[in-house]
């Protein structure tokens, strides 16, 4: 592979020139847009109100927690496919309180918010539906994940290849790479 197609594509072979980015150029960019789109697509699709509802109700049935806390533990327990904002956590839980399914106290800046009496029923109640991140959609985006990760992971090895290899490595790595898309294809044409 000539000098001038690595430079054109992967970008500058010396480190820090190019938008700030090691390498800089070309594979950067594409790595970026990659996920970019996959995190916004496959990551962290759109829940309802009712959904986000739902599962603060499940995770505060557990134990007391401040808002952070209640985000970062729906997003444990969807196996990381789910994050709500905290755009739409914040308001749920004043809604929540509002409708004294909750109580807030706050303790050290923080406030943590935890079940009242009717708040527990309700999340009883839930306790009989599924949890939005049990949903067949939620799993089903958690399964299309392992892909495109995988594949993230992938070009983040190339682009270390495209930096710091030689030309050697570099046509070794280009050959490695067409002969895993052959084989991506060819399992698709499998029956």
């Amino acid at each position: 592979m000539s000098d001038s197609f690595t430079r054109d594509w992967f970008g500058p072979r010396d480190r820090g020139q190019g938008q700030g980015r090691p390498g800089g150029g070309g594979l950067w960019e594409a790595m970026d847009q990659l996920r970019d789109m996959f995190e916004q697509r496959v990551m962290t699709p759109r829940m309802g109100r009712g959904d986000v509802r739902a599962a603060i109700l499940s995770v505060l049935a557990d134990r007391p927690m401040h808002g952070y806390q209640i985000i970062y533990e729906i997003e444990a327990r969807s196996g990381g496919t789910w994050k709500p904002s905290p755009g739409s956590v914040y308001p749920t839980l004043q809604l929540l309180a509002d409708e004294g399914l909750i109580t807030a106290e706050e303790a050290g800046g923080k406030k943590t918010y935890s079940l009242t009496e009717a708040g527990r029923a309700q999340a009883a109640e839930s306790e009989d539906r599924s949890a939005p991140w049990e949903s067949a959609g939620r799993k089903d985006a958690a399964r299309s994940t392992a892909l495109p990760k995988a594949g993230a992971k992938l070009a983040q090895a190339a682009a270390q290849v495209a930096t710091s290899g030689s030309p050697e490595q570099v046509q070794e790595a280009v050959d490695v790479l067409d002969e895993a898309r052959r084989k991506l294809y060819s399992i698709l044409a499998q029956d």
